[in-house]
């Protein structure tokens, strides 16, 4: 049996394309849909109002690249 630092290590050696087809099936496999929590009503209304902000240029994107370069830092 493989340990998880062992499983880590070879996922992170995988070429760009292999890794993220990885890591989506790893997210579909957690079955977040199904799981027993609930966004409160404000949280929603907070993401609806955001989104819509984006959607009309009001508010911009950041990178991911960028923004892994931040929370790497911190």
């Amino acid at each position: 049996m493989s340990t998880y630092a062992e499983i880590l290590s070879a996922a992170l050696s995988l070429p760009v394309q292999e890794r993220t087809e990885l890591a989506d099936v790893l997210l579909a496999s957690t079955d977040v849909d199904g799981a027993d929590f609930e966004i409160s009503a404000q949280w929603r209304e907070e993401i609806a109002r955001r989104g819509a902000a984006y959607e009309r240029g009001e508010l911009k994107g950041i990178p991911w690249s960028q923004l892994r370069g931040e929370i790497r830092s911190q």
